[in-house]
């Protein structure tokens, strides 16, 4: 394990759990920071830089909404949700929170596997791109600083978080191109399984909210009926 491998900090109160899925990520050659509670979570992030997330719901102290909202407040870290239900509106609050990425329990080792290296692989590329020089995608309005990660709406800086950056700069890098929600899926994560498409359709929604000056009747990205989305023409 070299000083580079990624660090994850995995965040459950069950010590079964920690141990079951700590193993195969350590055996991928991850450094696993471990936690069995909110607050122990929120700690552990600030001592140490973290690459990413996985933060069970149900936990003490805190529980993993709350959580996901904090780490929000000052960090774009992917994060990966665990819901020990197939509750429709526990997968939607953690995407709503910002949380990238959501699994049910029980989940098989593979599929686990596959979430987090798809997003370790998304955040190593992107950082690899970016360290290739600067790179600006301009619109009237709109400035995305690929580089510096950052946003800019009509002057003012927005906050977003990984994955709702890394939906922008596909849409905005191509516009009028239109994408299917499994187009989108393959594009940020390389692949679409395990994941529902309405994912798409929450973090489009955070986009709006974000850039538009009316999300109802947006500007920048437009809904394609019955496809998926597009990003205006210039």
């Amino acid at each position: 394990m070299t000083d580079s491998s990624p660090t994850i900090l995995l965040v459950d109160d069950e010590d079964a759990v920690r141990k079951v899925l700590a193993f195969p990520l350590e055996r991928d050659g991850y450094v696993v920071v471990q936690a069995a509670d909110g607050e122990e979570a929120l700690r552990q992030f600030a001592e140490q830089p973290v690459d990413l997330v996985v933060l069970d719901i149900m936990l003490p102290r805190l529980d993993g909404l709350e959580v996901c909202k904090r780490l929000r407040a000052t960090s774009a870290v992917p994060i990966i949700m665990l819901t020990a239900r197939d509750d429709e509106l526990d997968k939607v609050i953690g995407l709503e929170l910002g949380a990238d990425d959501y699994i049910t329990k029980p989940f098989s080792i593979r599929e686990f596997r596959s979430r987090v290296r798809a997003l370790l692989r998304r955040s190593r590329v992107t950082h690899a791109a970016g360290a290739e020089g600067p790179e600006v995608i301009e619109h009237p309005g709109l400035r995305i600083d690929l580089p510096r990660r950052a946003v800019e709406v009509r002057g003012a800086e927005v906050q977003l978080t990984f994955v709702e950056f890394e939906l922008l700069r596909t849409l905005a890098a191509q516009p009028g191109r239109v994408f299917s929600r499994r187009m989108l899926l393959e594009a940020l994560w390389k692949s679409a399984d395990y994941r529902d498409p309405r994912t798409i359709d929450v973090h489009v929604r955070h986009l709006r909210e974000k850039l538009e000056s009316e999300p109802r009747t947006p500007e920048f990205i437009l809904t394609v009926r019955g496809v998926g989305y597009r990003f205006r023409d210039r």
